[in-house]
């Protein structure tokens, strides 16, 4: 089909831009908002930088880099010597753009129930007698022991954390406390530093939210294990990628669910395979940087999938854990941004910005969620500890936060460099590192499950911390096992001369040169 020429109904000057608010995000918005609506279809010509910025009367620069996000994304693209066109994206039913104010229907009874008022016996009666055999399958492993090492995964550069400053607000809240935030408080968290997420969240993702859509949780972890508490009935199917966050998949078996992997290709999760799955309506997911394979969703898969959730009356649990580590360009909107009918639950962490030891995470739900995950996580625990919560807002609202994600972000990709710079070359079974453009880890792929232990062992040996990837996949998985087999490291736990010295002592285990 030839490419369809500018329509008429595209008129530059009918953007409004205010020129006292960023003019590069919100040219952004009003492009990617008028191909989330269908008013620029894909084939669809955009103007010439330059003749859009003339249009606005604003900044060529601007328009580059709003252009240059929209192509991150996936929403444009460019065709070599005849300019910018928006992309063929999936032509199925568009989303509603109603966000969803009461519950789904087909939820867990558990949503609707006032635990509190149950009395004893009708709690005993529905205690799940398997319950303690499945922890016996499904239980996180003791992590490992000891300061950080190369190549620890899941461990971001803490050693660059300005815990004077934290060490100072934490001792102005003890000091003299607000008497009301010692009593009990409420279960969703304290009320500034969701409001200071939300606005976070608004600048830095693109995502519509507002403060009371958020659930302050003890770590990713907890909201994973709240969302398996309330989404999941025993028997149902639950999608999960494999390979996967293996922890994620423990919480929806201990709550009953069929765990069905669905494989990830180089877009993400494989949404053909999902729609097969007809006794699934929960699907986890980590699009911004599938864990542990690094590939990123592409905007036409993430389409797919809210499609799919839409058809099935769904939920899709969206897991942006290292959502803030992308070297080039701004980090790109996540599925939740994209949501137009409550079906993205957004979870979200400051332990891969501050340290994993902080226990902090949220939860951006739809409304309708928000008091029924609030009340199930009160009967747990009744709310996460005060002053973390207090000195995080703090931390948040005098600019520390987003002063040290810029400078965690340098760091990261100064080590991943490091990484990159030093891997010893020739390694026999062992392909090629991959580009590494987000996240704190990379996989690179081992030919054989020998070979993998093999190195494992050999890298052991050397008090050197490598993970196989055979052990992120689902046991029951129908991928024979020499092709689950990969080396998974992380880059960012420790500073550049203990990574040099750490690849150093690979050589020389693996017995290869530079």
């Amino acid at each position: 089909m030839p490419p369809v020429s500018v329509p008429l109904s595209f008129n530059p000057a009918g953007i409004e831009l205010d020129r006292r608010q960023g003019l590069t995000r919100q040219l952004y918005d009003a492009l990617r908002q008028r191909v989330l609506d269908g008013r620029l279809a894909s084939g669809t010509r955009l103007p010439a930088s330059r003749d859009l910025a003339a249009a606005l009367s604003i900044s060529r620069n601007s328009v580059v880099r709003a252009y240059d996000q929209l192509y991150a994304e996936g929403f444009i693209e460019g065709r070599v010597g005849d300019g910018t066109y928006v992309a063929q994206l999936p032509t199925s039913k568009k989303l509603s753009t109603k966000v969803s104010t009461g519950l789904h229907t087909g939820l867990s009874p558990a949503l609707s129930t006032n635990w509190l008022d149950l009395p004893v016996s009708s709690t005993v009666e529905v205690i799940n007698r398997s319950a303690l055999g499945r922890v016996k399958t499904h239980h996180l492993p003791q992590p490992p022991a000891g300061p950080p090492k190369a190549f620890r995964v899941g461990v971001p550069a803490f050693d660059l954390f300005p815990f004077e400053i934290w060490a100072k607000l934490n001792g102005a809240f003890w000091r003299k406390p607000d008497l009301e935030q010692l009593c009990y408080g409420d279960p969703a968290g304290d009320s500034r530093l969701r409001g200071l997420i939300a606005a976070y969240l608004r600048s830095s993702r693109g995502m519509q939210c507002a403060a009371e859509q958020i659930v302050i949780t003890s770590g990713a972890q907890q909201a994973i294990s709240l969302c398996a508490q309330l989404l999941v009935e025993p028997g149902d199917g639950v999608a999960v990628e494999n390979p996967g966050y293996r922890a994620a998949g423990h919480a929806f078996a201990l709550a009953g669910g069929r765990l069905q992997g669905v494989p990830v290709d180089s877009d993400g999760i494989d949404c053909q395979v999902l729609n097969t799955l007809g006794d699934c309506r929960v699907a986890y997911v980590t699009p911004s940087h599938q864990y542990p394979l690094g590939v990123v969703m592409s905007l036409a898969r993430r389409l797919e999938l809210l499609a799919w959730a839409e058809r099935v009356d769904g939920w899709i649990i969206e897991d942006d854990y290292d959502g803030e580590y992308r070297y080039s360009g701004a980090p790109l909107a996540p599925l939740a941004a994209l949501d137009r009918s409550g079906r993205v639950l957004y979870v979200g962490t400051f332990g891969k910005v501050a340290f994993p030891a902080l226990r902090l995470g949220y939860l951006v739900l739809p409304p309708g969620l928000v008091d029924a995950f609030s009340r199930r996580r009160a009967v747990d625990m009744r709310h996460s500890e005060v002053s973390t919560q207090a000195v995080m807002a703090e931390f948040m609202a005098a600019g520390h936060f987003q002063r040290h994600i810029r400078r965690m972000r340098r760091a990261a990709l100064s080590r991943r460099n490091a990484l990159l710079a030093g891997w010893p070359c020739g390694v026999p079974g062992v392909s090629c590192l991959p580009g590494v453009a987000a996240g704190l880890h990379l996989t690179v792929r081992v030919d054989s499950l020998a070979r993998e232990q093999q190195l494992l062992a050999q890298a052991q040996a050397m008090e050197v911390e490598v993970n196989g990837l055979s052990s992120y996949w689902l046991p029951e998985s129908s991928v024979p096992p020499d092709q689950r087999a990969g080396l998974v490291l992380g880059f960012a736990a420790v500073p550049e001369a203990a990574i040099e010295a750490a690849l150093a002592r690979l050589r020389k285990a693996w017995q290869v040169g530079r």
